[in-house]
């Protein structure tokens, strides 16, 4: 059971992206934003550890809240 509402929450939030791609633009600018400026005030490399660092807290937190 509880495969089949990951898979209809995967579902709907693909259908929401195809839908209206601007949605999906306005969650993630912030994201991009601060990668940015991150990018701009030190190097591409901090950027990069920045964007390991912050995926692996939303893949880590998404697992443990579930």
């Amino acid at each position: 059971m509880a495969k089949e509402i990951d898979r209809v929450r995967a579902r709907s939030a693909l259908a929401t992206v195809r839908e209206s791609p601007f949605i999906t633009a306005v969650a993630v600018a912030p994201v991009l934003l601060a990668l940015g400026v991150v990018w701009w005030l030190t190097n591409g490399f901090v950027a990069f550890v920045l964007l390991l660092i912050l995926g692996g807290v939303v893949v880590i937190g998404g697992k443990l809240l579930r």
